[in-house]
Parts: structure tokens; C-alpha cells; sequence
């Protein structure tokens, strides 16, 4: 029944996708065919449409995550069994424009799933339309609560931070005698402002003093308020929902106005953006992660090593939960044996995996269950924290 109902709602929604689809802009193209149906046999080959943060602020999310597909799908292509094109379209980190590239994407017959967007934000406005249309889309870093549960087509291989939270702040309270906290989030953002519900309700389940809960918005370049009133109540650790350009400039902040008790981040933080803006306020921010870019594994460190060499840099987590993304979908492809919509869904909700971040699969929701490593920035690096 719910299969039948997507198949209306599919027609229902033509006319309104074929007008935005008609005024979109051109989307980037790497290398594959696509678009061929091979349900009859041989390689199967499709179109899949990325919809990633090129410009403003959070561009560097989207560098990361277009590189690691795009190492991916050399390897992937190379390899033979599949044939992928990646159909990538910018979101700048709206939701209105999230949304258009989407339905540009969905109107394409080639195009057989997406991935992205970059944000929950994003997700929460592009995910319910996809699930209406039956298009298959999995998230690489949307991490808030709830995002598999939109629909039936909804899935992600990022570390929700329903766990990642919990295990950072764990963690530092091992390490810290920790009693009380002071919590800072940006409330006009889905995505910062389900990492401060965690934040708090994991704080108050732990039996925490929660002394003050400041906030900020998106852009913002000024906290003297809030970390004035935060400095006053000199709490043992500060608990920081926030993008990295938010978060590293609280941190610089914060440092530079005497405040020396950690901080714990959500993972909005895992990016080396963090340590490019904060420098050396960066040091003590705790974070917890799927990835480490020095774990002593041959499968890690063979993926380094080729990102550095593509890109001059290593990879950070939104790189290698990207590239893991994309192994995820052509196992899917390979699995179902064509690149029909509602095939791929069913191929992919039974994939399993051993891609870079570790043993994949997803649970019956659709979300990946996994144990995040905690990390600590130091000398200006993120290092195991112990």
C-alpha cells in the first residue's frame, strides 16, 4: 500500500518538479555513462545526484565530501562492475536551494538515488520530498535526531549524535572531574540545535549542574555576552553545539577572555577548519567521531595516503563517510542488478560493508549503528583522547 502510494504522489508531484527542473542551473558532471538501464545484464550503470555545499560559509563540508566521492568513483568505475556519474549541484547550505536541486535531480529518469545534503537543516526540507517520489537518498553528515525515520527512502552512514554526544561526554568526564557545565548552541539551525538537545539531555541523565544555556545564530562574530556570563559561573567543562566557523571563533573567544576549561563539540566540529581558524583556542575540544585518519589500518591508511595524494591534504571525517557512501551505493547497484529506484532501495537497505570508517550496515530504520572514537585536539591535530 505504501509502495502504491508513492507512485501516485509521484504523478501528483510531475508538473511542479518539471517547472523547477526546467529553471535549474547546470550540474557538475564526473566521469561515468549513466543513465543506461541494464536490468537485462552486464555492468549496471547510473546517474547519481550529490547535492553538497560548494559556496558561502560552509564550503568546506562540501570540499571534503565532493572529494571523497570523487576518489571513490575512480576506484569504483576502475574496478568495472558498475558504472556511476556523479550529478553534483550546489546548496550553499539552503534549504530552498537544497530543495530545487533536489527536485532538478528527482525529475532526471537517469538520475536513480541521491546523496546529500550536507546538513540536517537541509535534509529536513529535501528528505520528505524525496521519500514522497521514491528516490532513495542517503545522508553523509546529517546527523540529527530523526533523520532516517522521514520515510522509507531515507537513509545515512553518519554517526548520529544521539551517540557521539554521550561518548564524548563520557569521556571527559573520566578524564575531568566533572560537575558542572556551562551549554552554547546556534538556535536557528536543525542541525546545532539537535546537538544541544542531546547535549543537554545526556548532561542531565549523567546527573550534570547545568549553570547557563546560551545562544547565538548562524554568522554570528561577537560572544563577549554570552562568554562573560559563561566565565562567571566557572564551569568545569563547556558543552558547544556549532559549525566549525561558529565554533572556532568561540573557542579564539573564549581562550582569549581566560576561559581555559574544555570544551566538548558536537559534530559540527570534525572538520581541521576548527584548527585553521581557532589555532591554538582549538586545543582541549573533545570530540567523538567514526574516524581517525591515524588508525594503524591497512584500509585507512591506504585511503590517506590516495586523498593526500589527489588533494594535497588528508582526509577528515566528511571525506571518508563520502567515500564509504559511495562504495555503500555501488554495492547496492551490483546487488540489485539495475538501476531502478525502488530496486536500489530494497538492494540497499541490505548492504554490508568493510569500507574505511569500519563494518557497515544499516538497522531497519535505515541508520547506521557504529562506536565512535573520541578524539582531543592537540598541538594542533586531533589525537585519541586517553
Amino acid at each position: 500500500m505504501k509502495q502504491m502510494f508513492k507512485r501516485v504522489a509521484q504523478f501528483s508531484a510531475l508538473a511542479s518538479m518539471l517547472t523547477l527542473a526546467a529553471c535549474g542551473g547546470n550540474g557538475e558532471q564526473a566521469t561515468g555513462e549513466g543513465g543506461e538501464d541494464s536490468s537485462g545484464g552486464g555492468v549496471v550503470k547510473a546517474d547519481i545526484g550529490v547535492i553538497s555545499i560548494l559556496s558561502g560559509s560552509g564550503a568546506a563540508y562540501g570540499e571534503s565530501i565532493t572529494g571523497g566521492l570523487k576518489l571513490a568513483l575512480e576506484e569504483i568505475n576502475a574496478k568495472g562492475e558498475v558504472e556511476i556519474n556523479l550529478v553534483i549541484e550546489d546548496s550553499a547550505g539552503k534549504q530552498d536551494q537544497a530543495l530545487s536541486a533536489a527536485q532538478k535531480l528527482m525529475n532526471s529518469e537517469n538520475v536513480t538515488a541521491l546523496i546529500g545534503p550536507t546538513l540536517s537543516t537541509e535534509m529536513n526540507v529535501v528528505g520528505p520530498e524525496a521519500d514522497l517520489n521514491g528516490v532513495p537518498t542517503l545522508g553523509t553528515s546529517t546527523t540529527a535526531e530523526g533523520i532516517p525515520q522521514i520515510g522509507d527512502y531515507i537513509f545515512r552512514n553518519s554517526l548520529p549524535e544521539a551517540l557521539a554526544i554521550p561518548a564524548a561526554l563520557d569521556k571527559a568526564m573520566e578524564k575531568y572531574d566533572v560537575k558542572k557545565v556551562a551549554l552554547i548552541y546556534g538556535n536557528d539551525d536543525v542541525f546545532t540545535k539537535s546537538g544541544f538537545d542531546t547535549m543537554k539531555a545526556a548532561a542531565e541523565e549523567k546527573g550534570l549542574e547545568i549553570l547557563t544555556i546560551e545562544t547565538f545564530q548562524k554568522g554570528q562574530s561577537d560572544y563577549n555576552a554570552q562568554l562573560t556570563k559563561i566565565k562567571s559561573l566557572n564551569p568545569d567543562l563547556i558543552l558547544a553545539s556549532a559549525l566549525y566557523n561558529e565554533g572556532a571563533v568561540i573557542m579564539d573567544q573564549a581562550r582569549k577572555m581566560g576561559i581555559d576549561v574544555p570544551f566538548v563539540g558536537g559534530n559540527g566540529f570534525n572538520s581541521p577548519e576548527v584548527i585553521e581558524i581557532a589555532g591554538d583556542a582549538a586545543n582541549g575540544l573533545i570530540v567523538a567521531t567514526p574516524w581517525y585518519t591515524d588508525k594503524e589500518d591497512e584500509k585507512v591508511q591506504e585511503f590517506v595516503g590516495k586523498y593526500e595524494e589527489k588533494y594535497g591534504v588528508k582526509p577528515d571525517q566528511f571525506a571518508a563517510q563520502a567515500y564509504d557512501a559511495l562504495f555503500i551505493y555501488a554495492e547496492a547497484l551490483k546487488n540489485a542488478g539495475s538501476n531502478d529506484r525502488d530496486a536500489f532501495r530494497d538492494a540497499l537497505a541490505e548492504v554490508s560493508i568493510n569500507g574505511v570508517l569500519g563494518e557497515f550496515a544499516f538497522d531497519e530504520e535505515g541508520d547506521v549503528v557504529m562506536e565512535p572514537t573520541v578524539l582531543v585536539i592537540e598541538d594542533g591535530g586531533f589525537k585519541i583522547f586517553e
